[in-house]
Parts: structure tokens; sequence; C-alpha cells
């Protein structure tokens, strides 16, 4: 094993029987080699695909590690978790940057802990719904938040049914049957026992630094950097880490090669780190 992950990037990839039972250590380490090999590879062909699920099948502890995390949420079967965490992980692999010098680890536990977050507020129901008004339920959300944002008003019932293509009864229904969803409150128990006497409650499990506001400073130390920047420059940062393009949908978008997206981010993300370094 040790001798695959010491192989260059530009070789052929080793070939992995059963990826999922690599130990964590020797999956860090070709998780390293792959990620730099799929920076290289066309989107499509057979390599990328082996490349790309050989990293989630590797990676799988991850999403095992995350899941753990909400086993005491009492919403959604573990396996729903577990799958809804892959999808995390498959983003995490498609937004990696090696270039950006962060443990893959460190850039893929937040994207797979947020798609889990996102199953639990979208399924957490106080009472029995039945799964077609808990679907209308968040198509009524992602309705009301477009519609306000292009009416500068909160949508009336007429202008979400128009919206949505129904009728204003099963709008009504929609937004009743909401009701019936509810968070759980973090000063809950963390046991799950209103009763529980050791005092502690979800709160108290979740303190951690707020990531945003190291995101927030490097962002205030950036700001002037950018600046300096071409507009082609800007344009490839804030597609590649604004609108969190792949690298393959930015070379489409300005005419080149995925390769070609690799190495003017890489030139451009040197000179930014060479400006805050300085």
């Amino acid at each position: 094993m040790v001798e695959a992950t010491t192989r260059h990037a530009a070789d052929e990839l080793p070939w992995i029987e059963e990826a999922g039972k690599i130990a964590p250590k020797d999956a860090r380490a070709l998780t390293k080699v792959f990620l730099d090999r799929l920076q290289d590879l066309e989107e499509g062909t057979h390599e990328y695909q082996y490349a790309r699920n050989t990293l989630i099948e590797m990676n799988q502890s991850l999403v095992q590690f995350a899941a753990r995390r909400f086993r005491n949420r009492g919403s959604g079967d573990m396996e729903d978790v577990v799958q809804v965490g892959t999808i995390g992980l498959i983003k995490a692999i498609d937004r990696f940057d090696l270039s950006r010098e962060v443990e893959f680890t460190s850039f893929a536990i937040p994207y797979i802990v947020g798609e889990i977050k996102r199953f639990f507020r979208d399924t957490s129901w106080a009472v029995h719904v039945p799964r077609r008004l808990q679907e209308l339920r968040i198509d009524l959300a992602k309705a009301k938040e477009t519609l306000a944002t292009s009416l500068d008003h909160n949508p009336t019932v007429k202008e979400l049914a128009a919206h949505l293509r129904m009728s204003e009864e099963e709008v009504i229904e929609g937004l009743v049957a909401a009701n019936g969803y509810a968070a759980g409150s973090i000063d809950t128990p963390a046991g799950g026992d209103e009763d529980a006497d050791d005092g502690r409650s979800y709160a108290d499990t979740m303190g951690e630094c707020d990531p945003a506001m190291g995101l927030f400073e490097n962002l205030h130390s950036l700001a002037p950097l950018l600046e300096q920047l071409d507009d082609r420059d800007r344009a490839l940062i804030e597609m590649r880490f604004g609108r969190e393009m792949t690298q393959s949908e930015i070379g489409k978008e300005l005419g080149v090669s995925q390769m070609h997206v690799s190495r003017l981010l890489t030139r451009t993300l040197a000179t930014l780190r060479t400006g805050l370094v300085g």
C-alpha cells in the first residue's frame, strides 16, 4: 500500500479492489494521490470516474464519523443519514483544490455535516405529516424565498399558487401542514430525556470555533490584493470560490481546457498567497 502512495500523479493510478476497506491512515495518503491525478483528468472519461468513485469509497469513514454525531437526533434512519452525508463528500471531492494547502479531511467534514444538518432540517416533524405535504413544504419555502426577492414583499397565497402552478387550496393545505414541522430545541437534554439530571443540553455539546470568523478575516485581508488582479483573474477567483464552479465548468465558460484553468488558478492563488505573507 505504501508503495502505491509514492507514485507520481502523472503515472497510472493504482488499482484498488475494495477501497472501502482501506485503513484510514492509508486512505489519507492515497486520497492525496487520487485528488492530484483527478485534477488532470477530463470529466466523463473512464479513468476520471474510477478516480472519483475510489475517492468516495476510500473516504466513507469521514461520512460514518460525521453521521455518528447525529445518532440521537431521532429523525430518519442512520442509513439515510449516511447516504445524505455521502452527497456532501461528493461535493467536497468535486470542489477540492490542492493548491489551497488544506487537508482534505478538514475541507470535507463541513460539507458532509452541512448536508446532514440540511436533511434533519427538512425532515424533522413534530407530528406525522404525509410525505406529499412534507415535500410541498420544501417547495413552498423555496418559492417564498424566490418571490420575496423578486417582488420585494412576502408573497401571498395567490402569488405562491401561480408560481408553483397549483391551486390556492393546495397552497393553504401545505402552509397548514408546515405547522407540524418543528426543529428540536438546543436546550433539550443531550440524552434526549427531558428528565435527565446531568444538566447537559445539546447546546453544551455543540460549542466550537466559528469558521466564518477566519473566513471574514481572510477576505478582509484579500480585498486589496484582489483589486490588483486583472479582470480575468478576478473573474476566475469569483467563479471558483464565489460561485463554487468546478474547473471543468469554468473551462467551458472561458473556452479553455480544464488543465489550463488549473494552471491559471495555481498561478493566481500563488500571487495572492505571496501578497498575504509578504
